[in-house]
């Protein structure tokens, strides 16, 4: 008799679940705080951070094109080894840099290994699945991702914070190296061998960039996903600008005495709300709502169903302007990641309406492209417009205010924000009346009105531009 349900996985089925939890895991709990850990605690301008997020993050989304090809010829044993030695490596190192140059150089090495490893996940999963359990197999694959995303900035991230933040890139480092051990005795099976041994390294290289530039000549194809990417620059800044608003402008302590009064006996009496439970948030709502947001949608029509996800997005992004109540905070991210929930799996099922029948699989592999747009101008335009309306407002601010306590005060004009907020500190500054200064308002509308722009792309698209 066939086995049915969880009982017709094999082995090697739930060691790369294992793999997944634990890589995505390490990454988001690194994610969590890495934007805050690098101005605050490394003293990074957000320029800088803007430039090394500018640049991992799209490494990310577009080197599995590559890697593919790769773990296809060397097979999905050896690739894992090199992605998991990577990955170890990479936050090791990070955890161990302080200088500028040596945590970009690191983090490269790091999204070199999490770049090698995307594909060969979700191409095992497609391996070792079929018709019968495939949709259960990826269902289980995705939750795995959320539930690793969820778990480790919940509990794990603020305990190693209390000692350290680069602890949590070292517990990163050891989670994921620490993969190579089951790699090692479980991650064995023929189906995972090399597809294609007598092809060399050099051609199969040579047939995916013969893919891109087919893809690439389809102007309606990538035009969507660029148009749709513009909703995902609101997405990354929620591991940049929001980490940054949430460390700099959100009393969290309503949150805190509420959370501690009904869950106190089992998060802790001390437990606080702080930046790395933005993507609690994120994670647990999608934990919770994801299959009963996906039924209810599941017979609407594709684009109607983007349109109304980016929409709910976008509100979620202006909700923020509103104020930095903590409820306000938290409602606006909950919303934003509603309209995700709506947005995505349908943008996943448009991408296969549109594309050509004979090259649907060549298609959809390049469907990520809409994460090399979005991180690539989310990381540099976050940053910017952060330093635009806050930091710069807020840095005039002390700058005059230190001038008229002390007219002898010299105040370096390239200042950073962390040394002028201790400076202020010093002379007796108000906190408050700094951070009156700033018009985060006016950022999160900004932010809100690309949202609208990506609406009316679409809409646009829809109209006068769709096959």
């Amino acid at each position: 008799m066939q086995k049915t349900g969880l009982k017709s996985f094999s082995l090697t089925f739930w060691i790369v679940i294992l793999f997944e939890f634990f890589e995505r895991g390490a990454y988001y709990g690194v994610m969590s705080i890495f934007s805050v850990y690098l101005t605050n605690e490394l003293g990074f301008s957000k320029g800088e951070v803007g430039v090394i997020k500018g640049t991992i993050q799209p490494l990310l989304y577009f080197l599995p094109i590559l890697s593919g090809a790769v773990a296809d010829r060397m097979g999905y044993r050896k690739t894992i080894f090199v992605a998991f030695s990577l990955l170890g490596l990479g936050y090791f190192l990070t955890a161990q840099s302080t200088q500028y140059l040596s945590v970009f150089a690191s983090l490269v090495v790091m999204g070199i290994g999490a770049g090698t490893f995307k594909p060969v996940i979700s191409g095992t999963i497609a391996k070792l699945t079929n018709e019968e359990n495939s949709s259960l197999g990826f269902g289980i694959y995705y939750w795995s991702i959320n539930f690793g995303a969820f778990l480790f900035p919940m509990f794990i991230v603020p305990w190693l914070k209390k000692m350290d933040s680069s602890y949590v890139l070292l517990a990163a480092s050891i989670a994921t190296a620490g993969m190579l051990i089951p790699a090692f005795f479980f991650f064995k099976n023929k189906e995972l061998e090399a597809t294609n041994p007598e092809m060399s390294l050099i051609e199969s290289i040579k047939g995916i960039f013969e893919k891109i530039r087919i893809v690439m000549m389809d102007w309606r194809f990538i035009l969507f996903i660029f148009i749709y990417s513009w909703f995902w620059i609101l997405y990354f800044q929620m591991y940049d600008s929001v980490l940054w608003y949430m460390s700099d402008f959100v009393n969290a302590e309503v949150l805190n005495d509420f959370v501690r009064k009904y869950l106190g006996f089992a998060l802790g009496n001390d437990w606080k709300f702080d930046v790395e439970h933005v993507t609690v948030i994120n994670a647990l709502s999608i934990i919770i709502l994801q299959l009963g947001v996906s039924n209810v949608v599941k017979k609407w029509k594709p684009m109607p169903t983007i349109i109304t996800g980016v929409t709910f997005g976008t509100l979620g992004m202006a909700i923020l302007a509103i104020s930095s109540n903590i409820w306000v905070f938290l409602a606006g991210i909950i919303i934003f990641t509603f309209g995700e929930m709506v947005a995505h799996p349908k943008f996943i099922a448009y991408l296969g309406n549109i594309a050509p029948q004979d090259k649907k699989a060549t298609y959809m592999g390049f469907g990520f492209l809409y994460g090399v747009f979005g991180s690539f101008i989310g990381g540099f335009l976050g940053a910017k417009l952060y330093v635009v309306f806050i930091d710069n407002p807020m840095l005039e601010f002390i700058k005059t205010k230190a001038k008229l306590i002390n007219p002898q005060v010299i105040i370096s004009e390239s200042i950073k924000m962390k040394d002028a907020l201790k400076l202020a500190t010093e002379m007796g500054i108000d906190k408050a009346q700094i951070a009156a200064a700033a018009s985060p308002s006016e950022l999160w509308l900004i932010f809100s009105l690309i949202g609208v722009v990506c609406i009316l792309g679409l809409v646009i698209y829809q109209r006068y531009i769709h096959r």
